[in-house]
């Protein structure tokens, strides 16, 4: 009996489950699923028709939303464990979780990632001038955000790698596929934190996978 992540390895949601389970040691198996529209049969595990969704063949049981997959998988795997024990560490990995999934997510998907990679996928040009308005007019208050919480740190809450890094970073993955990325020179500290955490082996299989893929687009 194993685990099963339905969904597509561009999605930064998939790509944070997969680094989850990656970081977890846990085997799993991607089930592709083109949610453009989805299939009838997906509508009755993801009622929001979105991915990813894990079954996990031991129980049977079906979840949706990476946030509900993680910790989910973090109470049936507690080791290494990648929510913070402490009380507070815990609310604040939390809370840049959910900035990265609600607020980041929205501005580099629908900003730069749909007019630039989805617009190729589906046979049109890439939106540049879309993208670079996004970039240089919406990003840079979480840019600036994001690059003063980070700071000196190597991680974001409690000196330990956690979910609130697996959040933010695979945000900035998807950033980094429209061929854009935040200005180092502005941003130093995302771009060290970023650059590191990119290099991680669970993050590294995911996106070298992804670049053979874009690559192919030409952007």
């Amino acid at each position: 009996m194993g685990l099963i992540v339905y969904g597509v390895a561009l999605s930064p949601f998939v790509r944070k489950t997969r680094v989850f389970l990656a970081e977890k040691g846990l085997d799993y198996t991607l089930e592709q699923v083109n949610i453009f529209p989805p299939p009838d049969w997906f509508k009755d595990i993801s009622p929001l028709g979105r991915i990813p969704v894990l079954k996990d063949e031991e129980t049977g049981a079906t979840l949706p939303d990476s946030s509900i997959i993680c910790a989910y998988l973090e109470r049936k795997y507690p080791e290494p464990a990648l929510y913070p024990k402490d009380n507070l560490d815990y609310a604040k990995a939390l809370w840049y979780e959910e900035y990265a999934d609600s607020e980041l997510a929205s501005n580099v998907g629908m900003g730069m990632f749909r007019p630039m990679v989805v617009n190729k996928l589906m046979g049109k040009e890439s939106d540049r001038a879309t993208a670079e308005k996004t970039l240089n007019e919406k990003l840079p208050r979480y840019f600036a955000y994001l690059d003063k919480e980070i700071g000196s740190k190597e991680f974001l809450v409690g000196d330990k790698f956690s979910i609130a890094d697996i959040a933010v970073a695979t945000q900035f993955a998807n950033l980094a596929h429209t061929g854009y990325r935040a200005d180092e020179a502005k941003y130093p500290n995302i771009a060290r934190y970023v650059k590191a955490l990119h290099a991680r082996p669970s993050f590294a299989a995911c996106i070298a996978e992804e670049s053979k893929f874009v690559s192919k687009l030409g952007l």
